[in-house]
């Protein structure tokens, strides 16, 4: 059996790989540490878009290429290599994706099409750390409308997205509605994130939203736990190129710099903190790619994308202080990127939930048998 990627997919990856290596510098990164600037590359990010690369999984006829979620996959991987500054999980894990699967034909063609040309920015409200659908957000029928009241704590791109994908509880039930920005009603409060990219908080107080803007109420839940699959599978690839790129990085290092006329990658500590980083990035290699290749094919990938997120979530941890270990003082220098590397693979840790949450979770599940015999 080939487990290689197909000729598009390595073209995809290629692309995306080619793009955001020439888009993004460590110095230009600087400019949007402690938020002296808006952490987004608007010209970056048309780039990829105008190359097809984010709506590369959405249908022909909306406007995308027709691929699927390994060929989005690889765009998430070039984007955590690089660290670019564009919102590519946010936009098309918890925004196209969504949308050209639940929403009506009327709302998709409304949206996808102006989405995948960059002419519009999206997210959504699924990125909690518990696996239960917010409830802080509550919707009324009045008048032949929906009246939105609430709140969410934290939003990626919130104020730059164009549309925001909101879970509301409608009468009592999960529904997903898709609001405008500019909403009446609507405040958007920034906040500060170590990681430097922009979220902000929502409030909501009698938004009034028209019933076509509904993106699913029966399918509600099956939406939520679709997207959250696909958004850990994503988080878990992101994670995998920042690591791949730390590293590289340590090994370059370690190798360049010299001790007693020696490289210190020579060193035998050395040497063997970096055998076991290798190991931990090879199995989130695995380990991410089994569970997006069983999305992508439409299995069941709920045991494999906590499998996927334990190893995420521990080699962020591990190798972020291994990196630092053989860089010495050089890894906290602001004038060498690999801080901001480290701050990326901590900050994904969390948004994961963590490897002893998710394996709290996984122990349950096989204790009730679960995963035993997939």
């Amino acid at each position: 059996m080939d487990f290689a990627f197909s000729d598009t997919q390595a073209a995809i990856r290629e692309l995306a790989g080619r793009i955001c290596e020439e888009g993004v510098e460590a110095t230009g990164l600087a400019r949007y540490d402690e938020f002296r600037d808006l952490r987004f590359d608007a010209g970056l990010w048309q780039t990829l878009c105008d190359a097809g690369l984010p709506g590369v999984a959405v249908p022909e006829v909306l406007g995308g290429s027709g691929q699927g979620l390994v060929e989005l996959c690889l765009l998430l991987e070039a984007v955590g290599h690089s660290l670019a500054p564009v919102p590519a999980l946010a936009h098309t894990v918890t925004g196209l994706l969504p949308l050209q699967r639940y929403a009506t034909p009327a709302l998709q063609a409304a949206i996808l099409p102006a989405a995948c040309r960059g002419e519009r920015l999206l997210t959504g409200a699924f990125w909690q750390a518990a696996d239960a659908p917010p409830t802080t957000l509550q919707a009324e029928l009045q008048d032949g409308e929906i009246r939105l009241s609430g709140s969410y704590p934290a939003l990626p791109w919130a104020a730059q997205a164009d549309h925001l994908l909101l879970p509301v509880r409608l009468q009592g039930e999960l529904a997903v509605v898709l609001l405008d920005r500019d909403s009446p009603g609507l405040t958007l409060t920034p906040l500060q994130l170590t990681h430097f990219e922009p979220q902000a908080a929502l409030a909501l107080e009698g938004v009034a939203l028209p019933l076509e803007r509904v993106v699913c109420r029966e399918e509600a839940h099956a939406l939520w736990d679709w997207v959250r699959l696909r958004l850990r599978a994503g988080l878990c690839v992101q994670q995998l190129g920042a690591a791949e790129r730390v590293l590289r990085m340590s090994a370059g290092y370690t190798s360049e710099r010299h001790q007693f006329g020696v490289p210190v990658a020579t060193f035998q500590a050395v040497g063997h903190r970096l055998a076991d980083a290798f190991i931990d990035v090879e199995c989130l290699r695995l380990t991410s790619w089994q569970a997006i290749s069983r999305l992508a094919a439409g299995e069941n990938a709920e045991l494999e994308t906590r499998m996927a997120a334990v190893v995420a979530a521990d080699t962020g941890h591990r190798l972020s202080y291994a990196a630092q270990h053989v860089h010495g003082g050089t890894g906290i220098d602001r004038d060498y990127p690999l801080w901001r590397y480290c701050q990326w693979l901590r900050y994904q840790e969390m948004v994961l939930g963590g490897a002893g949450q998710q394996l709290e979770i996984i122990g349950r599940g096989l204790a009730r048998g679960e995963g035993l015999f997939t």
